[in-house]
């Protein structure tokens, strides 16, 4: 029985999940600019984003940050969800500033599948991250991470405008929110340009921590 597709994404008030963007060369490339105001903003409002996955136990396992961390709602839920997953797929942008940030053991541990015009060779990450480059679509890179998955789900990792694009094709089953309490004011909009005419959401839970409020909905087509 073949999973679910769905994403998973922490979305500050006002509906954005990144800050203007930046160049990635300047955040996370060997020349980045740590003194450029921009930078810093940058930095500053991503870390007020995900205030709640930060200290983490699962997160700082994940990512070989030492031991500890905080434990609870969102420890529980950042787990669940990543025990959930048999393969992601992204898109060019995300994939690019990614290539720079992770670690040499990417986070993902499942194979990766980026919707990209670019043709590249498989690239192989300790840990048991591989990333595919699909240069026919979409529903080429999701119908190859569903075989890759098999009966585990898939996860559309992002960014926003790949999100879009599956929503807006009816491709998604269900979706998650952390809704962070901070204002970004501009920036990177989730759910800029998705068609409203088509898409429509049903509540299945709502679970509060002391930092964020994680927010599930089904989608189905109006």
């Amino acid at each position: 029985m073949a999973g679910k597709v769905f994403f998973g994404v922490t979305m500050s008030l006002d509906g954005f999940i990144a800050p203007d963007a930046v160049p990635v060369e300047d955040l996370f490339g060997p020349g980045r600019k740590q003194d450029d105001p921009r930078v810093r903003r940058w930095m500053a409002q991503w870390a007020e984003l995900h205030q709640a996955v930060l200290p983490q136990r699962f997160f700082r396992e994940n990512l070989k940050l030492g031991e500890g961390g905080e434990e609870g709602l969102d420890n529980d839920i950042a787990r669940r969800t990543h025990e959930r997953i048999g393969a992601n797929v992204m898109g060019k942008r995300m994939f690019e500033a990614g290539e720079l940030a992770w670690p040499e053991e990417a986070p993902f541990h499942t194979p990766v599948f980026v919707v990209t015009h670019e043709k590249r060779d498989p690239w192989e990450r300790p840990g048991g991250t591989t990333f595919h480059f699909v240069n026919d679509g979409i529903e080429a890179a999701l119908e190859q991470a569903r075989q890759a998955a098999g009966d585990r789900d898939v996860r559309i990792a992002g960014g926003a405008e790949t999100i879009v694009q599956y929503l807006n094709a009816d491709l998604v089953d269900e979706f998650t929110l952390a809704l962070s309490p901070v204002l970004f004011g501009t920036g990177v909009r989730l759910f800029e340009g998705v068609d409203v005419a088509r898409v429509a959401l049903e509540q299945v839970r709502a679970e509060p921590s002391p930092r964020v409020t994680h927010l599930t909905y089904t989608v189905r087509q109006r």
